[in-house]
């Protein structure tokens, strides 16, 4: 009698283990994670419960990606989730037969993440964000903003060639046809952030348009004190960085896409193949305005704009 529930325990199986890879620090992931979860919960898996989450934070160090990903794969989990195009490359170079699911703020297709939106090809399929497709529009919202401000700075990451690349094409095609001087400025570190601002003390720019990459987002607190400090106005691409005292954001809800890679988890946990799950584009977009912080700086925030915002935090 002792032994049998040593001997029905041998019998249950396995409980399914997800990977979890991404390149920030997992105290600036909390609400996404939140959100991964209550996808699979949607599915009918509970962490702890029914299935297992493994955890790799690069810590801002996206040289260690290749590594962690390479780690996930010996551990051999049933479908590895990545945020942001360097954990989703590190994911694709590591393995081509366990499932992964990506969060990108491009086109995939052009990334080589996938041969179509509709049928990906291989093992990866996920969410696309449309944030560098929005760059125009930010500028704008932000010049609304900021009737008076001709000259731009805006913050890149490096690191985050690709998406990069296609922020600074974009911005510089709409700043030339809205008459805005642009400088750019470079940072894929904290200390290289601090020095971005000693540049912005010392120019003394208009406003700041920050790009949309997964660092610059995971360091958003430091960008907006920052900004709040030097008296500048900064749009951002998310609105957890108008949450935590930026001015103002405008692009996709990054919950609602981290709730659909949960989705996703849960579906090919059940047996679904990454080829038959089309890429999820995302279409919930909000505009984000901190009345709070519009006012510390002296704006005049427009009725038109106000009206326009799917949230004002006061």
């Amino acid at each position: 009698m002792v032994a049998w529930p040593l001997a029905a325990r041998a019998q249950q199986p396995a409980m399914p283990v997800i990977g979890f890879l991404d390149g920030r620090l997992p105290e600036v992931m909390a609400n996404r994670l939140a959100a991964f979860r209550q996808g699979l919960k949607e599915e009918g898996y509970i962490e702890g419960e029914n299935v297992a989450i493994e955890y790799r934070w690069a810590e801002n160090q996206m040289d260690r990606l290749p590594e962690l990903a390479a780690a996930l794969v010996r551990r051999q989990v049933a479908v590895i989730a990545t945020g942001g195009p360097p954990a989703a490359f590190a994911a694709k170079a590591a393995t081509t037969t366990i499932p992964s699911l990506f969060v990108v703020a491009e086109d995939p297709v052009r990334l080589g993440l996938v041969a179509s939106l509709a049928r990906p090809s291989g093992n990866l399929t996920g969410i696309n964000l449309f944030n560098t497709e929005l760059v125009a529009k930010r500028l704008a919202l932000l010049s609304e903003m900021v009737p008076k401000a001709s000259r731009i700075a805006v913050l890149v990451s490096p690191a985050d060639a690709t998406n990069t690349e296609t922020t600074l094409r974009a911005i510089e095609g709409a700043a030339r046809a809205m008459g805005l001087q642009i400088r750019v400025l470079n940072a894929d570190t904290s200390r290289e952030i601090n020095a971005a601002y000693e540049t912005v003390e010392r120019e003394s720019p208009d406003a700041l348009f920050v790009g949309a990459s997964p660092y610059l987002v995971g360091r958003r607190v430091q960008l907006a004190q920052l900004a709040a400090f030097h008296r500048l106005p900064a749009t951002y691409a998310l609105r957890e960085c108008a949450e935590v005292g930026g001015l103002m954001s405008y692009g996709a809800n990054i919950a609602d896409a981290y709730r659909q890679v949960g989705v996703y988890a849960g579906r090919i946990l059940k047996g679904a193949k990454p080829s038959d799950l089309p890429v999820v584009q995302s279409s919930k977009l909000e505009l984000v305005i901190n009345a709070q912080t519009a006012k510390m700086l002296g704006l005049t925030v427009s009725p038109t704009l106000l009206s326009t915002a799917d949230d004002v935090i006061e």
